[in-house]
């Protein structure tokens, strides 16, 4: 009988993570949960890691994103606002990434795994820049809505 209940909530936990994949910000999100473990795996084996630390950070506030959006938590949580803690999340990653990748590409001379993980980093710099424009996006429909339906009542 336990068994029963592990595997179909298992089985539906699945069911959320293919369905939610195939959403837009679910493949965004998914997209800087893979891009940030190469950066990791980048700077671990660079001679330099100094730099882990941002990837590592990166990845799990977009794993916890991930999981919440997936789970539709936000929708239990409602005490965060959790469309402004995305935006907040993918402007930092956005910033971070940018910013810790040109220093890596810059002074990487002879260390190619730093190198790689500055080119990787200016490409999820650039995938959370996208991010953030589409949640900023979602917030300015989501106010003209609002203050659509305000007028009329």
């Amino acid at each position: 009988m336990a068994a029963d209940i592990t595997e179909s909530s298992s089985a539906s936990v699945v069911q959320k993570l293919q369905s939610y994949v195939r959403t837009p910000k679910g493949t965004i999100l998914a997209a800087e949960i893979v891009l940030s473990l190469i950066i990791l795996i980048c700077y671990a084996s660079s001679r330099n890691g100094g730099y882990t630390a941002a990837a590592v950070c990166e990845m799990c506030f977009a794993i916890v994103f991930f999981c919440v959006f997936m789970m539709d938590l936000e929708k239990q949580f409602t005490a965060i606002s959790w469309v402004w803690s995305d935006l907040i999340r993918a402007f930092t990653g956005t910033l971070v990434y940018l910013i810790t990748s040109l220093v890596c590409v810059i002074s990487g001379a002879g260390d190619g795994a730093l190198i790689a993980g500055g080119v990787f980093g200016l490409l999820a710099g650039l995938l959370f820049a996208y991010d953030t424009y589409t949640i900023y996006l979602q917030i300015k429909s989501a106010r003209s809505q609002t203050e659509g339906s305000g007028g009329t009542a």
